[in-house]
């Protein structure tokens, strides 16, 4: 049977890859972001069989109000949704000297509360069923605090916490709650850093990862595993460690 699938953040970068490697597996896609220009765009570049199964839903993931009238939308013309993928994001590097509150604001209500709202639309229907998957993309820069990134990792630390929290009693319930923890991809939100991006993918290899571990019974999608391995230790480091390594990155 056919799989419907909600993906966020669908116009660009791994959404847009996402989109039409899930479209060519035959899964039916709803895509939205905020802006429909973006995601005709993108479908406009998808083979005819593969566009065909892709139906445009723009939203501002922000607005909570409009993600529960797209999600009603969504599921009047496509039926119920079976995988979402949350993938809507935000990024802007930030110096401590150059502390920004209103960046903090801007990526807490897009990188962490749009999950949050698309979450609260989806889980009634799911939880009804007993059944239905979700993907929330968070990153490994949420592993710890890493230089420059104050404003995007605190984001995707609490994703991943939220994830943690919620995963075993939605698992009861028959729906399966993961998160895609990756690194550094190739796109227009990464192009804002100066610095050299260790083991640096290109979105289509993000996606393919991600398309791979789809229906699996692990909580955590994780790649690539070279750069997430010298994460894994750097989170388990005690801070007399930890932070005389970060100096000498942020000195950089």
């Amino acid at each position: 049977m056919t799989r419907n699938v909600w993906l966020t953040g669908a116009s660009a970068g791994i959404g847009a890859a996402l989109v039409g490697q899930l479209a060519g597996r035959g899964y039916r896609v709803a895509v939205s972001s905020r802006k429909e220009t973006g995601l005709q765009t993108m479908r406009d570049e998808l083979t005819t069989e593969a566009a065909n199964r892709v139906h445009i839903f723009p939203v501002d993931v922000t607005d909570r109000a409009g993600v529960n009238d797209t999600l009603g939308r969504i599921e009047s013309i496509m039926g119920d949704i079976d995988l979402c993928i949350f993938n809507a994001g935000d990024y802007e590097p930030m110096r401590a000297v150059e502390f920004n509150a209103e960046l903090f604001k801007r990526l807490v209500e897009v990188n962490y509360l749009g999950v949050i709202n698309c979450m609260g639309a989806v889980l009634p229907n799911m939880l009804g069923r007993g059944k239905g998957e979700i993907l929330v993309n968070a990153s490994l820069a949420g592993y710890r605090g890493l230089p420059l990134s104050g404003p995007y990792g605190a984001t995707k630390a609490a994703l991943i916490n939220m994830t943690e929290s919620l995963r075993a009693e939605l698992g009861q319930k028959g729906v399966s709650l993961r998160v895609i923890n990756h690194g550094f991809v190739k796109t227009r939100l990464t192009e804002k850093n100066s610095f050299t991006m260790p083991f640096l993918i290109t979105p289509e290899q993000a996606a393919r990862s991600i398309i791979k571990a789809l229906g699996r019974g692990s909580f955590e999608i994780v790649f690539p595993w070279r750069f997430a391995f010298i994460m894994k230790v750097l989170r388990c480091l005690p801070y007399r460690f930890y932070f005389p390594i970060m100096e000498r990155v942020a000195g950089k």
